[in-house]
């Protein structure tokens, strides 16, 4: 699996379902291998070949995995359950539309995430007339200390939480760039705290940029916005300047709207 994206897990010491987990193990590998056979899925998985055929034909007749000319692969189950998630979260229709109002405002890319255990989620991302490749897509799970999004979600969070969430650390490291010592992540922290938005330099992609601010409706914090571009667009005044008023409008615009808008 990618390197972000590695399987929290449960507490140590929960007793969990070991065919549970295996099925978890098959959807992984086909997730990195794509279309592929149960001899690759499971050599992948590091499981047997017939373990790994019972858990790809049980999968498959509940449409999790489709079979294409004797290979495997996910199935768009997936999309309909995700899709229904995404549709539940508080405001989806507003912030859909206002994160695509942002990336035509700003040329740039709009990310709206929200935190989920111990990663960030993409939930929506638009892609402006001058919108670059990110690692991000719907659906994609980062450390939430990796990026401008994740730092304002963990602003929110108290110093036992942080602690307890990275378990002492360090931090896994995605760039040179990327904090990893706790204590730093923590003074970074009470500084997103203070100013209201926080910023993304190089430290989960080299070379781009992010800022980013908190959407809190009703005094709830449900996610974040961001705008993200390259280096030699974002960072500096006078253009940062403007990239972060126009976020910061949108984001309190967003607020106003969601608080007061009937949203079932």
């Amino acid at each position: 699996m990618d390197q972000s994206e590695p399987n929290a897990g449960p507490p140590k010491g929960t007793p969990t379902i070991k065919s549970v987990e295996t099925s978890h193990e098959v959807i992984a590998a086909m997730e990195d291998l794509g279309l592929a056979s149960v001899t690759e899925i499971a050599a992948h998985a590091g499981l047997s070949k017939g373990g790994a055929y019972k858990h790809l034909k049980t999968l498959q007749q509940n449409g999790f995995v489709v079979r294409e000319d004797g290979q495997y692969r996910l199935g768009l189950r997936f999309l309909d359950i995700g899709g229904r998630i995404r549709y539940d979260h508080p405001g989806s229709r507003i912030i859909k539309q206002k994160m695509r109002e942002l990336a035509l405002e700003t040329n740039e890319t709009s990310i709206y995430t929200v935190l989920e255990n111990d990663r960030t989620i993409t939930l929506f991302r638009e892609a402006g007339s001058r919108g670059v490749p990110t690692r991000t897509r719907v659906g994609k799970r980062l450390y939430p200390h990796e990026t401008a999004a994740g730092k304002c979600l963990l602003s929110r969070h108290s110093r036992e939480e942080i602690e307890r969430l990275f378990d002492g650390g360090p931090l896994p490291s995605v760039t040179d760039n990327t904090i990893t010592d706790v204590d730093d992540l923590l003074d970074e922290l009470a500084a997103v705290r203070e100013r209201g938005y926080a910023y993304n330099i190089g430290e989960s992609v080299e070379g781009l940029v992010a800022i980013a601010a908190p959407l809190v409706p009703d005094d709830e914090v449900i996610g974040a916005c961001s705008v993200t571009g390259p280096y030699h667009r974002m960072k500096g005044d006078p253009l940062d300047e403007e990239v972060r008023a126009t976020l910061l409008s949108f984001v309190n615009e967003l607020e106003l709207n969601i608080a007061h808008a009937d949203t079932s």
